[in-house]
C-alpha cells in the first residue's frame, strides 16, 4: 500500500498544499489522517484516479505503481479476451495487442507489470517480441508469461531467451490466476 503526503502531491501538481488540504477536506481527493497528527495520506491509486478525473497529467514516476496493468499478445481474439476476462477477475486492468509490433507500441504507452504472449503470431513471432523487450532495459522488471500450444520444446525454448513462465494452450483459469498474481504481486 503506497501513499502520498499532501506535501508529495502539492509537489506533482504544481499547487499550494493548502489547496491539496482542500481536496481532501471537500472530497474531491480521496484520503484519510493519520492517528495522532492527524497527518493526512493519499493512496496512490486514489491519486492517479483524481488526476484522470480532472484530465491532469499522471507523473511518469506513478504510472507503474498506480494501476499495474497486463498486456495480453496474441492474434488469436477469442483467446486473448478469455485471457482478458481472467484478468478483469483477479482484478487487474489489461489491454490486448495482436501482434508483436502493437505490442512494442503498447508495451511503451501502458507500461504493464506483466505480460501474456502466444508464440506463434504472423509477422513478429512471440521469441521476437522476448528478445526485444529483454534488449531493452526499461524493460528489466516487465515478467512475460508465454501462452502457447506449441510443444514442451518450444515453451522450453521461451524460457531459455526469458520468458519468466509459461502455460501450455489450452490453460486451466487457475493457473493463469496464479500465474498472474505470484508476478502482480512482485
Amino acid at each position: 500500500m503506497k501513499t502520498l503526503t499532501s506535501g508529495e502531491i502539492a509537489s506533482y501538481c504544481d499547487v499550494n498544499l493548502r489547496t491539496v488540504i482542500r481536496w481532501i477536506e471537500s472530497g474531491k481527493l480521496k484520503g484519510f489522517k493519520l492517528p495522532g497528527r492527524g497527518n493526512n495520506r493519499v493512496l496512490v491509486e486514489d491519486f492517479v484516479a483524481f488526476l484522470e478525473r480532472h484530465d491532469m497529467p499522471i507523473p511518469d514516476s506513478l504510472k507503474g505503481i498506480a494501476t499495474p496493468s497486463i498486456l495480453i499478445v496474441d492474434d488469436e481474439m477469442p483467446v486473448a479476451k478469455s485471457i482478458q476476462r481472467v484478468a478483469i477477475r483477479a482484478g487487474y486492468e489489461s489491454y490486448i495487442a495482436t501482434g508483436g509490433f502493437q505490442a512494442g507500441i503498447m508495451l511503451s504507452q501502458y507500461e504493464p507489470k506483466v505480460m501474456t504472449l502466444d508464440l506463434s503470431m504472423p509477422g513478429m513471432d512471440g521469441y521476437s517480441v522476448i528478445e526485444f523487450t529483454r534488449d531493452q532495459s526499461k524493460y528489466k522488471d516487465l515478467k512475460i508469461v508465454v501462452i502457447s500450444a506449441l510443444d514442451e520444446i518450444s515453451l522450453e525454448r521461451a524460457l531459455e531467451i526469458g520468458a519468466d513462465a509459461t502455460l501450455q494452450k489450452p490453460f486451466s483459469n487457475h493457473d493463469l490466476t496464479m500465474v498472474l498474481e505470484q508476478f502482480m504481486s512482485m
